[in-house]
């Protein structure tokens, strides 16, 4: 990890009133220790005293840790505004589910204690890098640390998703959508959707259809080296991309979609206290009756 800027970065979920009980003990402490302190827009939002805020793609570029205050959902929106830079993430839960951030409020200024010593661990998660193909254009890449979701628009009518692996076809999906995720977003849509549960470790991809019309149409789990390509077939149907759940780009029928693991990836802190299988038992409440 580089601090050698000595420089932390807090980014926060929006409009969460127990933020400013939480952040300016976290400044003052890390100031005591001789740190700067960079709050993102959405912190100072939620507190009463006058301080410079900063967009978080700025913080991604002056920061050598960025602390995030939130659920999963702010955890993906600091990531993305990282773009490709390798900045370690440590993610606080205040509330909700949780799959990614896992560090609870009681053991943060532990942890931080621990991070500053060099007693920690950390995890890489992949990333889909996907690309837009529309005729002989091509957009720039968009990242996805969960998930690439294709959605069908309002109109319930199901939608034909073409599939190709490494230039050889697979099949036509008739569903409502499709999901390509990472081992990380196994546990978020693709899970609801029917698809498996992938330790993060594991070099993979998976496609899971939304509500497919054919049965046998099941999630399948690729390697992350597999080049994907998915093709609209609409017939004039909207069809949006959903990246991340936080982007979402308007498909025209015969879009293609290009899929691979980026070079880049997303580094978190791990917590001290729980590790993979014990946040699985605890937030799928496993063992339970």
């Amino acid at each position: 990890m580089n601090l050698t800027r000595r420089t932390v970065g807090i980014t926060s979920k929006p409009r969460k009133p127990e933020i400013k009980e939480i952040v300016q003990p976290l400044i003052n402490w890390l100031g005591n220790r001789g740190l700067e302190v960079l709050i993102d827009r959405e912190t100072k939002e939620n507190l009463e005293i006058d301080l410079l805020c900063y967009t978080r793609s700025e913080i991604a570029q002056r920061a050598g840790l960025i602390v995030v205050l939130g659920g999963d959902g702010t955890l993906l929106a600091t990531a993305r505004s990282l773009d490709r830079k390798p900045v370690p993430l440590l993610p606080v839960n205040l509330g909700g589910l949780g799959f990614l951030t896992v560090i609870t409020l009681e053991v943060v200024y532990s942890t931080l204690e621990s991070v500053f010593a060099g007693d920690f661990t950390t995890e890489r998660r992949a990333r889909i890098e996907a690309r837009v193909l529309r005729r002989d254009e091509e957009t720039s890449p968009f990242l996805a640390l969960n998930d690439v979701v294709f959605n069908k628009g309002a109109i319930a009518r199901l939608s034909d998703f073409e599939l190709w692996v490494d230039q050889k076809f697979v099949t036509v999906y008739k569903s409502d959508g499709l999901i390509v995720s990472t081992p990380t977003g196994s546990t978020a849509y693709s899970l609801a959707a029917g698809g498996p549960v992938i330790v993060p470790s594991v070099n993979a991809l998976v496609v899971t259809p939304i509500c497919a019309h054919t049965l046998t149409h099941r999630p399948i789990v690729l390697p992350d080296s597999a080049m994907l390509e998915v093709a609209m077939k609409n017939h004039h149907e909207s069809v949006y991309l959903t990246v991340d759940g936080q982007e979402a780009i308007a498909l025209r029928d015969d879009d293609r979609v290009a899929l691979t693991k980026s070079a880049s990836f997303v580094e978190l802190i791990q917590s001290p206290q729980k590790n993979y299988f014990e946040v699985l038992r605890q937030k799928l409440r496993w063992g339970e009756r």
